[in-house]
C-alpha cells in the first residue's frame, strides 16, 4: 500500500507538473500568436506604405513626363518658327538672286551694245 501511495503521490506530482508545463505552453502560445498577428500587421503596414509610395513615385514620373513632352513640344515649336524664318529668308535670297541675274544679264547686254557701238565709231573713225 505505501508503495500505491508513493506511486499515486508520484502521479499526482507528475500531473502537477504536466499541469503547470501545460500552463507555460499556453502563455507562450498565446506570446507566439500575438507575436504573429502583430508582425502580420507590421508586414501589412508596410506593404500598405511601400505602395503608397510606388503610387507617389508614378504620379511624379507621369508629372515630370508630361512636363518634359511640353517642352519639347515648346521647343519643336521655337525650331519650326526659326526654320519657318529660314525659309522665309532663303526664298528672299532665292528672289534676290534671281534679280541680281537679270540685272547682270542686262549689263552684259548693255556691255554687247557698247562694243558693238565703239567698234563701229571706230570704224568710221578711221575710215574718214
Amino acid at each position: 500500500m505505501t508503495t500505491l501511495e508513493t506511486q499515486v503521490q508520484e502521479l499526482t506530482e507528475q500531473g502537477r507538473h504536466n499541469a503547470h508545463d501545460a500552463a507555460a505552453a499556453r502563455v507562450l502560445a498565446g506570446c507566439a500568436d500575438r507575436d504573429v498577428t502583430e508582425i502580420r500587421a507590421e508586414i501589412r503596414d508596410f506593404r500598405q506604405a511601400t505602395t503608397a509610395s510606388f503610387n507617389a513615385m508614378r504620379a511624379d514620373f507621369t508629372d515630370l513626363r508630361t512636363e518634359m513632352n511640353n517642352r519639347f513640344a515648346a521647343v519643336d515649336a521655337r525650331f519650326n518658327a526659326v526654320d519657318a524664318k529660314f525659309v522665309a529668308v532663303d526664298r528672299g535670297f532665292a528672289e534676290m538672286r534671281g534679280k541680281f541675274d537679270a540685272a547682270a544679264a542686262g549689263q552684259q547686254q548693255i556691255v554687247s551694245l557698247l562694243t558693238t557701238l565703239i567698234d563701229q565709231q571706230d570704224g568710221h573713225a578711221t575710215g574718214r
